[in-house]
């Protein structure tokens, strides 16, 4: 099994519950409002330590009160955080409302994620016995270009979830291992609307003519599709559940598929293992305190109907 390095954001989530949504310029009450460690990069870390691969994560913290705990909040859950780096000011934040059907707004504040440099990363990463490196939108584009640039010259695997979505340049396609976006992501980068697996594989074969190895575009309820340039395609249905607050379940599905990969597990089965873990995810609140083990994982995929698997 290699190791993962996820080179990404640290957020305190600040999470408040309504019955609805605010219309503009409406006051409501929140019946109850929660702070739980978050941040793209670092619940896919989690995720990934959590369904049992070796995973380190590079980022930033603020040097304010939220910085110590969102690092505890890391090396609790098993990711080696001896290459997260205190900045000074605020800690990324994630203004969330999360409504009684379980959907959710957002608000970023980057805080210390927007002071992480190429220089810093440059300064941490050691690529020997590397099985992926994983990127998200929530840092400096130009330090993820540079950490693409470098991994890919290096011989590493670079997972890129693009996310909050933008529009790559042609010349990082080439580079990409793989691509793993959701609907709205996928719709950014490929020009295609998205909306079922039928038009995910449109997107998706666009963005493998564009140079990348592989492409998962996770559907939501309809699951999740996979397509990689050797004209292999996967279709994997989403678990049932019901749904209590669907933050950090696109990234725990990208790092318990990256756990899986990383021992050696075959795409398909990679797949129904990250589906089962982000159908946890949603069945709890919070984003890090949401996340399953690989045990937890197992024991649900066994109680899945045959249909399922």
């Amino acid at each position: 099994m290699g190791k993962l390095y996820v080179i990404g954001s640290i957020n305190m989530d600040v999470v408040s519950s309504v019955s609805q949504f605010p219309l503009p310029g409406e006051t409501i009450h929140s019946s109850g409002t929660s702070f739980f460690p978050g941040g793209k990069g670092a619940n896919q870390a989690v995720a990934a330590a959590m369904a049992g691969a070796e995973c380190a994560m590079i980022g930033a913290v603020g040097q304010d009160p939220f910085g110590d705990t969102l690092v505890s909040s890391l090396e609790d859950r098993g990711v080696e955080v001896k290459s997260v780096l205190a900045k000074e000011g605020t800690s990324g934040m994630a203004i969330i409302t999360v409504n009684e059907e379980g959907e959710n707004h957002i608000v970023l504040s980057a805080g210390a994620n927007g002071q992480l440099t190429e220089a810093d990363v440059q300064a941490e990463v050691r690529f020997e016995d590397v099985y992926a490196v994983l990127l998200q939108n929530e840092i400096p584009w130009e330090t993820n270009v540079a950490v693409i640039q470098s991994a890919s010259a290096a011989g590493v695997r670079v997972w890129l979830n693009p996310a909050p979505a933008r529009a790559l340049p042609p010349s990082l396609f080439p580079l990409l291992d793989t691509l793993i976006l959701n609907e709205t992501e996928a719709a950014a980068v490929s020009g295609v609307k998205v909306e079922d697996p039928m038009t995910a594989e449109l997107a998706a074969g666009k963005l493998l003519g564009l140079g990348t190895e592989n492409v998962i575009v996770t559907l939501g309820e309809q699951g999740c599709f996979y397509a990689n340039r050797r004209g292999e395609r996967i279709t994997v249905p989403a678990c049932r559940v019901k749904p209590v607050d669907t933050t950090a379940a696109g990234d725990t599905f990208i790092g318990a598929y990256a756990a899986a990969s990383s021992g050696g597990m075959a795409t398909e089965a990679a797949l129904r293992f990250a589906a089962a873990a982000a159908a946890l995810t949603v069945t709890r609140p919070g984003a890090q305190a949401s996340i399953p083990s690989k045990q937890e994982i197992e024991l649900f995929l066994e109680k899945q109907p045959a249909s399922a698997h």
